[in-house]
């Protein structure tokens, strides 16, 4: 039998997922389709060990980003870069990654994603510029104020200089689906466009865990970066 503590846990983490979504949105993660999908066969996931090996360097570091912060996730990361070229360590020598899973996934989809879909609003990103819901993924290519400093750099410019980031395939998963369910949209189609609107050189992982746990099996220490 559950104990009240129990029941309201579970209620709670269902709710965090599904953002409060029908019970066919609860069905992505009951659902044993959902284990073994399309999206991770086994060349699909030959392709997702091999990217592991893009770490490199004496110095490495794995950020989680489980929620949007600010921008927190990605400013991190290239903190990780400007302090250690200060202390004398070049780009080539280092490897910062974040993960980005749960609230935090939308940091990975391009701006056609975030016009098409509430994105902004059920993810309580603003954009700073006019204070509402933002419809452009801010922390790709920032724009002037959508950092608190000017020199930070953004997933495009970290990524080349050889940053890596992957995004949640589970959190697309239940949060597309929440999402279609909201705007009366089919389920596979939204999650499909979703996946299709990942921006370039962001690897879709099965789940950010499980990434957290491969990069950390690869050398890299670990730090919460989410709120």
């Amino acid at each position: 039998m559950k104990t009240t503590t129990e029941s309201n846990s579970r209620r709670k983490f269902l709710g965090a997922l599904a953002l409060g979504a029908t019970a066919s949105t609860i069905a992505v993660l009951t659902n044993p389709i959902y284990a073994t999908t399309e999206a991770f066969e086994a060349k699909k996931m030959e392709e997702v060990d091999d990217w592991f090996k893009n770490i490199k360097g004496k110095h490495r570091i794995v950020y989680d980003g489980s929620t949007p912060h600010d921008g927190f996730p990605v400013t991190w990361n290239w903190a990780y870069y400007l302090s250690n070229n200060g202390t004398g360590t070049s780009d080539d020598n280092m490897t910062a990654m974040t993960v980005l899973r749960h609230k935090a996934i939308p940091l990975a989809f391009e701006n056609r994603i975030w016009e098409k879909y509430p994105i902004g609003e059920v993810f309580g990103i603003n954009d700073n510029a006019t204070g509402q819901p933002s419809k452009r993924n801010p922390y790709y290519e920032p724009q002037d104020g959508d950092f608190p400093l000017p020199a930070i750099e953004g997933i495009k410019r970290m990524i080349e200089r050889g940053a890596l980031f992957c995004v949640c395939d589970l959190a697309t998963k239940v949060y597309s689906n929440a999402v279609a369910a909201k705007m009366n949209l089919d389920p596979k189609e939204v999650y499909d466009d979703w996946v299709n609107g990942v921006l370039p050189n962001i690897q879709l992982v099965p789940s950010g865990v499980w990434a957290l746990g491969r990069a950390q099996e690869n050398g890299c220490g670990y730090i919460f970066a989410g709120e």
